[in-house]
């Protein structure tokens, strides 16, 4: 039975993001994840969670500037400091919340950037943060995102993914599979899912196109989640999407994977 996490980031926005857990939970959400937590003290978010029963799914690493554009620096060469640093301030949200697993964005390459280099220092990295997130009990994703949303991201496909997973060689480095960008950059959804499951740590989704709910565009979620079922996927799967209109109108899809609770 799949286990749907609200997306905080994305969802509720009709709420003010600490008012956002309580509607989550409202709506029968058990788990919820966002991009970030470091504007709020870990504290607060911990008790937001305890008061609504609800399990901190997952958060990123820092990111770098994201008002400013960024997505990430994990592949940037003259940032590698600033990386480790965020795995640290990572580390210490993640066990005050309760969060599993976090999740790293590779960035965008700067135009006129070396891939090569890029590659060396995404991988570095990521080995560096598996190792320290591992002692600290919390498992290390890395998500391929499709460059029509975010020109220039680094890490774009599956194939790309388990790729840099193989060289950096850690037992505590998974793929987040993002259902949305890779509808977008390679389709062949359930095969690949299947043949990578036991590499999956984290499943979002959002319909394609537009970014919204299920059932508003050409993705067959209904097929996916029964598929999701009968591989065993333990696993949650984060709701990042946009809803069309309020958040608790547009949850209709998820009515029947209710009911059979």
């Amino acid at each position: 039975m799949p286990r749907f996490a609200a997306n905080l980031t994305m969802l509720y926005g009709e709420h003010a993001f600490p008012d956002r857990f309580a509607a989550a939970a409202k709506d029968g959400f058990t788990g919820v994840e966002y991009l970030f937590p470091y504007d709020h003290p870990p504290a607060t978010l911990a008790a937001r969670l305890k008061d609504n029963g609800l399990v901190q799914v997952l958060h990123n690493l820092p990111a770098g500037d994201w008002a400013r554009g960024e997505r990430g620096i994990a592949c940037l060469e003259d940032r590698v400091p600033e990386f480790r640093d965020g795995v640290d301030r990572a580390i210490e949200y993640a066990s005050a919340l309760g969060c599993a697993q976090v999740n790293c964005l590779a960035g965008v390459l700067p135009a006129g950037a070396s891939t090569e280099t890029a590659a060396r220092v995404f991988v570095e990295n990521l080995a560096y943060a598996a190792g320290k997130l591992g002692k600290a009990g919390i498992r290390l994703l890395i998500e391929p995102i499709n460059t029509r949303d975010i020109p220039g991201f680094f890490l774009t496909n599956t194939a790309q993914a388990l790729a840099v997973m193989d060289e950096v060689g850690s037992d505590n480095l998974f793929l987040q599979y993002d259902v949305y960008h890779m509808q977008i950059m390679e389709g062949d959804l359930a095969p690949t899912i299947e043949r990578n499951l036991a590499r999956i740590a984290h499943v979002q989704l959002a319909d394609n196109p537009g970014r919204h709910e299920p059932g508003t565009g050409e993705i067959n979620y209904p097929f996916l989640f029964a598929h999701l079922d009968r591989l065993g996927y333990a696993g949650w799967i984060g709701c990042e999407y946009k809803p069309k209109a309020d958040t608790a109108s547009g949850l209709g899809w998820m009515a029947p994977w209710r009911a059979a609770a």
